[in-house]
């Protein structure tokens, strides 16, 4: 597959601070034609003395929904076990450094510049993606530093993703499969999973989530291909909720868990996930790791901010951050909508200019007092507030700023409420930037 050089393949936003000197460089030497394939990095790869296969055991997650909350349980787990844990993720929000954890802390502003500067100088000015460049830093950086597991987040599909050179991994995992990235992944659930599940590998457990029929088909299938050992959520996992946590239950026997850290209905599934993939991981972890689900943290995923933005609001007030974009997105963010009912709740909502505003904001608009669209200045590929608001079936106004649109509510007065700033990661961004937020 060929896309033209420009389009959203290139999954960069905007690069900060000494890292984006470097990837500004870098961004020139885009191919006019980007091939979906891995054959440039497998060749940059090699000049650096193969990294990838000089790793800890890997954890490859792949999915359309709660792969960054599935990674962030796999390393809130880990960690509670003592392990020394590096995670590669996509995209950041506020800092590129946020892209990369090195046994279990951030990358240093300097250490990523150092390994970027290196891959620079042995690419030698061949084609490449940005993309392509930050896994190639992450697997350099993460083969020089000791750890004990690293926990890979797929950055677009899964067959020809950059990260889909590690050869053998521990546990291939796959989270909710939907539509999203049609131009580059297909216009069915069927042919987006058959991206997603590309990722499986010879005889490499699998843990798949609960997925539709025409989804898990592919999973199933693609997994007996290469005798991989599949456990699905929903079948032979199986999980409970109740107000004390979660009763989890599969081949291995039951597990009482904590409530989730990670707030929303759909949080408890991406738990039971991170759970399977560490039980067939063949890590030797003691039970009691599992309370480390309590202490997971993931930004912009129903995130309450108490920042500057925050601090706009009348006391009582709650504002809330989430970077879901997609339809199915729109229907997780509807149910917690669902359960906010004991007040009002006030939307302020913007998207990339490539998703399904419509299919996000349908579930949306339908459960909320209000719904204010923004484009903000530094928003990558925003979507023009005009066509939010043809999206909503015209429930929007224009905000057409979070700030104007927060204050406007704080004009009108009323109740204490709630406020949810949703749809882009990009916004979600700006956002935390505004608020004063750090990553730790």
């Amino acid at each position: 597959m060929t896309v033209e050089r420009g389009t959203p393949v290139r999954l960069s936003g905007e690069y900060q601070g000494r890292p984006g000197a470097v990837l500004a460089r870098l961004q020139e030497l885009y191919p006019a034609l980007i091939d979906l394939s891995l054959g440039r990095l497998e060749a940059l790869l090699a000049k650096l003395g193969n990294p990838e296969r000089h790793l800890p055991p890997v954890i490859h997650v792949a999915g359309t929904n709660g792969k960054g909350s599935t990674c962030a349980n796999l390393r809130a787990i880990a960690e509670a076990g003592g392990l020394r844990v590096h995670v590669m993720s996509s995209p950041h929000l506020v800092s590129v450094t946020e892209r990369f954890r090195l046994a279990g802390r951030l990358v240093d502003e300097d250490v990523l510049v150092a390994a970027l500067e290196k891959v620079e100088q042995v690419n030698a000015g061949a084609p490449i993606t940005v993309f392509e460049v930050l896994t190639a830093a992450g697997f350099l950086l993460f083969s020089q530093v000791p750890a004990d597991l690293v926990v890979l987040e797929v950055g677009l599909g899964g067959r020809l993703d950059a990260t889909n050179v590690v050869p053998k991994p521990a546990v291939c995992v796959i989270t909710p499969v939907s539509l999203d990235h049609e131009a580059f992944l297909g216009s069915t659930v069927a042919a987006i999973a058959r991206e997603k599940a590309g990722i499986i590998k010879e005889g490499v457990p699998v843990v798949s989530a609960a997925q539709a029929p025409e989804a898990l088909d592919v999973i199933r299938r693609r997994a007996a291909e290469l005798n991989a050992p599949l456990r699905v959520i929903g079948k032979d996992i199986v999980f409970a909720e109740s107000a004390d946590g979660l009763e989890y239950r599969d081949v291995d026997g039951v597990l009482s868990l904590p409530v989730p850290a990670l707030k929303g209905q759909h949080q408890a599934g991406n738990a039971a996930l991170a759970v399977a993939a560490l039980r067939v991981s063949g890590l030797a972890l003691p039970v009691s790791v599992y309370q480390g689900l309590s202490k997971t943290f993931w930004p912009a995923r129903l995130q309450k901010l108490d920042g500057m933005l925050a601090q706009m609001l009348p006391a009582g007030w709650e504002l809330y951050l989430d970077g879901g974009h997609n339809p199915d997105a729109g229907q997780v963010l509807g149910m917690v909508l669902d359960g906010w009912k004991d007040r009002p709740v006030h939307v302020i909502a913007g998207v990339k200019q490539t998703k399904d505003a419509s299919g996000f904001l349908k579930p949306i608009v339908e459960r909320a007092a209000s719904v204010q669209a923004v484009a903000e200045p530094g928003q990558h590929l925003a979507m023009p507030v005009e066509e939010i608001i043809a999206a909503s079936g015209g429930r929007a106004i224009a905000g057409p700023t979070v700030r104007d649109a927060l204050e406007r509510l704080v004009a009108g007065g009323g109740a204490p409420a709630r406020v949810l700033i949703c749809g882009s990661l990009y916004l979600a961004g700006v956002v935390l930037a505004e608020d004063g937020w750090v990553a730790r």
